[in-house]
């Protein structure tokens, strides 16, 4: 029997952690063993009509008030064809900084994800955030945790001795709290310590302001190969003031580094795999972690469970997409509420 062709929807392919994640679907063995992977561009917040031909459709789009009749769209368009969105980005701690209309952000929630049979939480944390706040049932709710190859992380060499150089990895954007990170690290006297930044992004020259002359930060730009990046240090700090999930987070308990994050979202669900969470997100918090961890001798990062982060991963996939194929469209509720070809979806008022 053929493989059922999967086609992902994507509508940002900046480098990124979404990127990463897709690279892994479209060449894992495990995926591919499952399914055909197939990945289309298509333009926010636009879309052509033609039809896709796929036995089951993944969004990876960004939701939004103008996407919204493009997602309606593509439920139209597919009345019998599974559709699945993975939520990349929204959280409790994106709402609580950035959102001021709530209620508004609530109902573009729901409405959005009505459209889908199945919407991908990529935490623990975040999927419980989805079904507490109301915007997806929780029959309709899976989580699968975001993942690469992780195989050359795992290969690398702890780090001996007292920890020198604390590493931050990222994008440049106010979410992964670098600033608090710098602010905090300036505090510390110890002359033979550094602070490595990798990554670019629009906040690049205000965090090099806060650096300002001290010899021990330094910005490395982006990291082309992030196994090499994670080798060069010693600790990985995560100050996220938001995150779905963090990547960064596995890659360093993989490769055996010492890891502190914010306990907020999508980290949390790496506390149990040894992550150690600062007290709270302020640049105090952090100061004090940092100057714990620093005076240990030789702190050790606690080891893994015996866990295949891979093999998970592809055994989710594969027990969501079985689930979807062997469902009579016709007797399936969520896409029962959806709209038909020709009809546009109900908007509802919301606050």
């Amino acid at each position: 029997m053929s493989r059922p062709r999967v086609v992902h929807l994507v509508d940002d392919t900046t480098a990124g952690g979404v990127m990463r994640v897709l690279d892994h679907i479209l060449t894992a063995p495990e995926m591919g063993e499952m399914a055909q992977h197939d990945l289309v561009q298509v333009t926010r917040g636009r879309m052509s009509l033609k039809r896709i031909e796929a036995d089951v459709i993944v969004s990876h789009l960004a939701v939004s008030w103008r996407a919204l009749p493009m997602l309606a769209a593509l439920r139209a368009r597919h009345p019998r064809t599974p559709l699945v969105h993975v939520e990349h980005s929204y959280t409790q701690g994106f709402t609580a900084a950035n959102v001021r209309r709530k209620r508004r952000f609530a109902t573009l929630l729901r409405l959005s994800y009505r459209l889908f049979d199945r919407v991908v939480a990529v935490s623990r944390a975040q999927g419980d955030w989805l079904i507490r706040s109301g915007a997806v049932p929780a029959a309709s709710l899976r989580v699968i945790r975001s993942c690469v190859d992780l195989s050359a992380f795992r290969a690398l060499d702890p780090t001996k001795g007292r920890p020198r150089v604390i590493g931050a990895i990222g994008r440049l954007d106010r979410q992964k709290g670098f600033d608090t990170l710098i602010r905090a690290f300036r505090h510390l006297p110890d002359p033979d310590l550094s602070l490595h930044v990798h990554g670019e992004g629009p906040e690049r020259d205000r965090l090099c302001a806060l650096a300002g002359d001290d010899p021990r930060i330094r910005f490395m730009g982006f990291a082309t190969d992030p196994v090499a990046a994670m080798q060069s240090v010693d600790v990985v700090a995560m100050p996220s003031k938001w995150e779905a999930y963090g990547l960064v987070a596995i890659e360093a308990l993989c490769a055996k580094r010492c890891l502190l994050i914010n306990p907020v979202d999508g980290l949390t669900d790496h506390i149990p795999h040894g992550a150690q969470a600062v007290d709270d997100t302020s640049e105090g918090a952090w100061q004090t972690a940092l100057t714990r961890l620093l005076a240990t001798p030789t702190p050790q990062a606690a080891p893994l469970p015996d866990t295949r982060f891979e093999a998970d991963f592809a055994n989710q996939w594969r027990v969501l997409l079985t689930d979807l194929l062997q469902e009579d469209p016709a007797n399936h509720r969520p896409r029962d509420r959806a709209p038909t070809a020709g009809q546009a979806p109900r908007i509802e008022a919301g606050g």
